[in-house]
């Protein structure tokens, strides 16, 4: 029963990084951009943790919480340069 509910969350992280991924491409401004970076960063961390789980490999969690760490210190800056402040 767990691994039909991983399967599921994993096909539903996927279709959802897609989406933000049309989003990327498709967006209009470059904030609107940035934040479709964000959002498939924010997805493709429980992917990372899918992966780790699955393959029954401990580090792969530390490559996500260090995945993590720098997408978030990134979407800071390029939210700084965007304001125009850099």
């Amino acid at each position: 029963m767990a691994s039909i509910l991983l399967s599921v969350s994993g096909a539903i992280a996927v279709v959802a990084l897609l989406i933000a991924g049309l989003r990327l491409v498709r967006g209009p401004d470059a904030p609107t951009r940035a934040v479709s970076v964000d959002a498939m960063t924010v997805i493709a961390i429980p992917l990372m943790l899918l992966a780790a789980h699955h393959a029954g490999r401990g580090i792969y969690i530390d490559v996500a919480l260090v995945f993590a760490l720098l997408s978030f210190i990134a979407v800071l800056s390029l939210a700084r340069y965007l304001e125009g402040g850099i």
